[in-house]
């Protein structure tokens, strides 16, 4: 048998947010890590890993196999959360996608929001658009997290479902960019991020001002409006770090 799984940085902040007895379904899986990892660790008696593509799939039954697993953890082909059905986890993981496909697989798989407790959730881009689609939806975060990995971020969310009447504010554009969680714990790898942000928007400006085409001016005015959110994002969570 192999030895234990190792996760990279940020599947490892995905596995952190699974609660202990929780049975995970893990859209996307490819190698499998995160189930293999989950019920070696003891944190999940069971999983499913499923994906769109057979390929990664048979790469994650041969690892599953090694591991010694394959009366734990179920395999299955097909496409978002069609294989799934209601009552058979309470936690399920989308990670390592595009914002926008992340939404596209919530949505079609509304038959189970109710029956699943915890959504674990890591978009590699369009974090706003999943932001806002959650909060339209009811769901609320219950955790959130920035990682940084061979000099990218990203951000890991636990969201439960409430059919209670909101007890929070809407998002604010702020917090749909960068996340409410994030900014009022002044997270430091978070600020990070903002600096590299802030550099890199004053840099393409700067190239924009040298260009003078009325193609430049007009991103001009797009990038001085994403200058002006992140700086104002920066202060909040400096101010916020300062006072934890």
């Amino acid at each position: 048998m192999e030895r234990k799984m190792r996760l990279s940085n940020r599947l490892e902040t995905v596995a952190s947010f699974v609660a202990k007895g929780s049975i995970v379904a893990d859209v996307g899986t490819d190698h499998g890590y995160i189930p293999i990892c989950l019920v070696e660790r003891e944190i999940s008696p069971a999983a499913i890993g499923m994906d769109v593509r057979k390929g990664p799939l048979e790469r994650a039954v041969e690892h599953i196999l090694e591991h010694g697993l394959e009366k734990v953890i179920d395999v299955r082909l097909g496409d978002g959360l069609e294989k799934l059905e209601p009552g058979e986890a309470d936690t399920v993981v989308i990670a390592g996608m595009g914002g926008e496909l992340i939404i596209h697989i919530l949505d079609g798989g509304r038959r189970l929001w109710d029956s699943v407790r915890d959504w674990i959730l890591s978009p590699q881009s369009d974090l706003e658009k999943v932001r806002l689609f959650l909060w339209e939806n009811g769901f609320e975060a219950e955790a959130e997290a920035m990682v940084e990995e061979d000099g990218k971020y990203y951000t890991v969310m636990k969201c439960r479902r409430s059919l209670a009447p909101r007890s929070v504010p809407a998002l604010s554009l702020l917090e749909q960019r960068y996340g409410r969680m994030l900014l009022q714990e002044g997270s430091p790898v978070l600020r990070a991020y903002l600096e590299q942000e802030i550099r890199q928007l004053c840099a393409v400006r700067e190239r924009l001002l040298a260009s003078g085409t009325e193609k430049a001016r007009k991103r001009l005015k797009e990038v001085e409006e994403e200058l002006n959110t992140a700086k104002e994002a920066y202060d909040e969570v400096q101010r916020n770090y300062q006072d934890s």
